[in-house]
């Protein structure tokens, strides 16, 4: 016969088990509930405009590579696409990439960068998402004292649809009633000589930043930003970059995307 110890004992294991369970089961069935929604949308993933890329770090990629600056360029236009496509499709979007077949989507592309206008905004808080809006001008003189620019808050390119039929368009077109706007690229150099002095040695790391700027299909601002990640000073090849930076970027631009489309389920 068990003791009153022995009773005790195995009523707290059996308790701390069935709690054990029971978080599990909260977690998978999160996991689920997520995975349903995402079935429910279809996402495109429209690539930055090729004047819209800054890259600090060209030179040394040509010359450990031999790519052109065109060529770079591309690599990472296209390499960014698809590892967003990529990540979207691992969690269970429906996925349609322009950058998959360039000359098939090459009209839609031209419809939607006409379609746009970029304007440089404040960064928006991911803990507590609002959309941002430009702000006023401070006049430059104000009861006849000169306004001195102070505001040193980061901004990202966010983007702006002028032609609202653009997106319900698309909608009809491909099914996709979410749009992922990839509007600027940057890939800066380490401490702050490397672009200007190429032979010297980088005194940080180098930073990846994508602007991005997420949209339904009737026209609403669901999220938008940035992404940031920092790669090594000796890493030049725009394959390995791709495949271990722009992946990190991409799998937090879901979890953003995901949040914004579920605020609920995903609290």
């Amino acid at each position: 016969m068990m003791s009153s110890k022995a009773l005790l004992l195995v009523a707290g294991f059996s308790l701390f088990g069935f709690g054990v369970f029971a978080q599990n089961k909260t977690i998978s069935d999160k996991k689920k509930d997520e995975q349903s929604q995402a079935v429910k949308h279809k996402i495109m993933v429209i690539p930055f405009e090729p004047r819209l890329y800054l890259g600090e770090v060209d030179y040394a990629i040509n010359a450990e590579t031999k790519l052109s600056a065109k060529q770079i360029k591309f690599q990472f236009r296209d390499g960014l696409n698809e590892q967003v496509a990529k990540a979207l499709t691992s969690a269970k979007y429906g996925v349609v990439d322009l950058m998959e077949d360039t000359l098939k989507y090459k009209k839609d592309t031209d419809l939607i960068y006409g379609a746009l206008s970029y304007e440089y905004l404040k960064v928006p808080d991911q803990n507590n998402y609002q959309v941002p809006k430009k702000e006023k001008s401070a006049k430059p003189i104000e009861k006849g004292q000169l306004n001195l620019e102070t505001n040193s808050d980061i901004r990202f390119m966010n983007a702006k649809l002028t032609n609202a039929k653009v997106v319900p368009q698309l909608f009809g077109k491909y099914k996709t009633d979410v749009f992922v706007f990839i509007n600027q690229l940057d890939i800066k150099a380490g401490g702050n000589n490397e672009a200007a002095q190429p032979y010297k040695v980088p005194s940080s790391k180098r930073k990846i930043i994508v602007h991005y700027t997420v949209f339904t299909k009737d026209g609403a601002e669901i999220n938008s930003g940035i992404l940031e990640d920092e790669f090594a000073e000796d890493l030049n090849v725009p394959k390995k970059i791709i495949d271990k930076h722009f992946t990190t970027l991409s799998k937090e631009l879901v979890i953003r995307i995901t949040k914004a489309l579920n605020p609920q389920t995903t609290k």
